[in-house]
């Protein structure tokens, strides 16, 4: 079978350096999973970086692509937040940031000379960044009597699945996590159990 629940992303922060005209251009890549570590990473790194003239960043959440945000940071409009983002994009990646921290050098670059200098930097960054393929799971609840379990382990064996948490009283419960490509089929094996009830409980994000 060919997936298409995958998506790409990368594993551990990286950096990045690029100089052009007296200029440093210093390039931080971060796996990111929600807006509030965005916002932490950010405001951290300009505490760090205080004496940088810009702050440049963007970024993409979510397996489906679509929350993202670029910023210029006081740069010409157009000339830094896009060129990181669009190297995000031709690298096809999300859940990442990636931060272009720039020291003045004292010579202006031009429109076209900022563009390529944090389009360089960007690619020196993801070039260093470990980039993995990430599944997209859901999550399923399965409420069961203790006579299905056979039948329960039978379908877990058949597609390779294994219970994250399990409540086995009069009523048994149990957690697993699925690949999206698989759900609907997974449901369906389920579904035909006597005395067992199953149901997404989490959606992928």
């Amino acid at each position: 079978m060919e997936y298409t629940d995958t998506y790409k992303t990368i594993k551990v922060p990286a950096e990045g350096y690029f100089k052009e005209k007296g200029s440093k251009f210093i390039a931080f890549a971060f796996p990111v999973s929600n807006e509030q570590q965005i916002k932490e990473i950010i405001a951290r790194l300009k505490k760090e970086h205080h004496s940088a003239r810009h702050h440049c960043f963007a970024w993409r959440l979510g397996a489906d692509h679509q929350l993202f945000r670029f910023n210029d940071d006081g740069e010409p409009s157009g000339t830094a937040g896009r060129p990181i983002f669009s190297q995000i994009q031709q690298h096809n990646l999300t859940d990442i940031i990636v931060i272009v921290v720039r020291y003045f050098g004292g010579i202006l670059l031009g429109t076209s000379g900022l563009i390529n200098a944090y389009k360089k930097s960007t690619n020196e960054v993801l070039a260093n960044s470990l980039i993995v393929d990430k599944i997209i799971l859901n999550e399923i609840e399965i409420k069961f009597d203790y006579q299905a379990m056979n039948d329960l382990m039978m379908v877990l064996k058949e597609f390779e699945l294994v219970i994250k948490a399990s409540d086995f009283d009069l009523t048994c419960k149990a957690y697993i996590s699925v690949r999206k490509d698989l759900t609907a089929v997974v449901l369906d094996k389920l579904d035909k159990i006597d005395k067992l009830k199953a149901q997404i409980v989490t959606q992928p994000t």
